[in-house]
């Protein structure tokens, strides 16, 4: 088994891939329009599959707002400097929602940024290992 893609529904559909894209750096990998059944959806990523997990943006036509509820917790992405991150999202129209550095209880340096939908995204300081 392995893990394929992460599905989130989003408002403004152009509005989550320009995020994604130019915020996030990620790749607009394909997208599939269902006019019968009233959605589309974008995959968004850093590669395709298999090699990387994706992100599934679902618009279903007509709705441009979702209670994100309490049980959603966030997305981690694996970034080099969380620093250097937050201020390239910054800089780029993003929101940080928790300035990077260490988390409670350890030195894992990590910070949260905010999708233009509320979902939180962890950003999590990966040094390569010697």
């Amino acid at each position: 088994m392995r893990l394929l893609h992460t599905m989130l529904r989003v408002g403004n559909l152009q509005r989550s891939i320009d995020f994604y894209t130019k915020v996030m750096g990620m790749l607009l990998l394909r997208t599939t329009e269902q006019p019968g059944q009233d959605y589309t959806l974008a995959f968004l990523g850093y590669g395709n599959n298999p090699d990387h997990a994706e992100i599934e943006l679902t618009y279903n036509h007509g709705v441009e707002h979702y209670e994100l509820g309490t049980a959603y917790g966030h997305i981690a992405i694996e970034v080099p400097d969380a620093y250097a991150a937050c201020e390239k999202i910054r800089a780029n129209g993003g929101a940080v929602a928790r300035e990077a550095g260490p988390v409670k209880g350890g030195d894992t340096v990590i910070a949260f940024i905010t999708d233009p939908d509320g979902y939180k995204i962890e950003l999590i300081e990966r040094k390569p290992s010697m």
